[in-house]
């Protein structure tokens, strides 16, 4: 039985860096895109010393980026396959609106929105990266004709809008359920937090004998 004075260890420092090293740089990306793709929004560009500056940073960003959320794939790729609940889950999503904890079915370490979100950004940094590099003048301008750019640039401005979508929506989920930002900023979260929105890992936890690593005295 967990006591109530044991914390549960939901990432590991590593997988909290590397996200939000993520986390950072798609901040970045957003704001330093935004002051590109409409004058409306060039102040932005103040934040990076100016236009010919957001130009050189903006590519780059994005490299660290892709390195970033290819390590995120490999750390994240398991507790985001789905399974037979994470239907049931998606059935039940005006309950999860509604805070309706008994209409709600026992999740695993992931819910079924937390792996549509991570799946939809390994399909859109991938696609935001390759057409990136297809419209990095400095290197690859001479090497692609213009239609294959305008093409690019359509691809890209249209994934970026969909990732900022959803970055918001994952923000705002993390706020919304309560102490879900201890759980990234600090690693852990506390039984009643497991019980009541992750039962079901909750439980595999608490069933295998060989994993009691994750259970610790709280800090």
């Amino acid at each position: 039985m967990i006591r109530s004075r044991t914390v549960i260890v939901r990432y590991t420092t590593s997988q909290r860096v590397n996200h939000w090293i993520n986390a950072i740089c798609f901040t970045l990306m957003v704001l330093s895109g935004l002051s590109m793709f409409h004058p409306i929004m060039f102040w932005l560009s103040n934040l990076f010393g100016g236009g010919q500056w957001t130009r050189a940073v903006h590519p780059w960003i994005g490299c660290v980026l892709m390195v970033s959320y290819i390590g995120m794939i490999v750390q994240f790729w398991r507790a985001n396959l789905w399974h037979s609940e994470d239907n049931t889950w998606m059935k039940s999503v005006a309950a999860v609106v509604e805070d309706d904890e008994e209409r709600i079915p026992p999740v695993g370490h992931n819910n079924a929105g937390q792996k549509l979100v991570f799946w939809a950004m390994t399909l859109l940094i991938p696609t935001l990266f390759l057409t990136g590099l297809v419209i990095w003048e400095v290197y690859f301008g001479e090497a692609t004709p213009i239609p294959v750019q305008r093409a690019a640039v359509l691809i890209h401005s249209t994934a970026a809008f969909l990732a900022i979508i959803i970055w918001i929506v994952h923000v705002y989920a993390g706020i919304w359920v309560r102490h879900s930002m201890r759980a990234m900023t600090q690693g852990y979260v506390t039984p009643g937090w497991a019980w009541r929105h992750h039962r079901k890992w909750l439980r595999e936890l608490a069933a295998d004998p060989n994993d009691k690593t994750a259970i610790r005295k709280r800090p």
